[in-house]
């Protein structure tokens, strides 16, 4: 049951300025409460939450992220800009909101980053592995074409170079 929670909550996940974060809106979702009344306690506790904490989504950012429905469903108007909450500052939520279900949600959610971590980890030895490949595959590939450049040169030996009359004047030895 915990794994399949913490599995769902991945998909409130999303990555905004290079970090992993969950919007206000599907915080609030996620603890059954109204995103205007997890806001507002939020701005009640502004000190415990610092810039990376949370921020709030610029316009361009909503408008990337529309086109991946992560905000708004296409053709609804984007009355406020969302808050981002990393996970530190969902974990701060937490103490703010303080009630058993806001608790339980929190450990979800933070099984949730710490497995999307776990993923991370394994993609970033799996790219180190594909980027050894290639380039083993580039020197193979400079050895096989420098091979063949000198199988070429053996089976057509290069042509005698044209002799060209020197360009310019050139004055008679014989005629003094």
């Amino acid at each position: 049951m915990k794994e399949t929670a913490s599995l769902e909550i991945q998909e409130y996940i999303h990555h905004f300025r290079g970090k992993a974060v969950i919007l206000d809106r599907d915080l609030a979702h996620l603890y059954g409460v109204e995103p205007r009344a997890l806001n507002q306690a939020v701005k009640r506790n502004r000190e415990r939450f610092p810039s990376d904490f949370m921020f709030q989504i610029t316009k361009e950012e909503s408008g990337s992220s529309r086109s991946q429905n992560v905000i708004l469903k296409k053709g609804r108007n984007l009355k406020y800009l969302p808050y981002a909450f990393t996970e530190q500052g969902v974990s701060m939520l937490s103490a703010v909101l303080n009630s058993p279900k806001a608790i339980e949600i929190s450990l979800h959610i933070m099984r949730a980053f710490v497995q999307l971590r776990k993923m991370l980890l394994g993609n970033e030895a799996l790219r180190y592995a594909i980027e050894s490949l290639e380039k083993r595959m580039n020197k193979n590939e400079r050895d096989i074409q420098l091979a063949i450049q000198a199988i070429q040169q053996l089976i057509e030996p290069p042509q005698p170079p044209v002799k060209q009359r020197k360009m310019g004047f050139i004055p008679d030895r014989h005629k003094v």
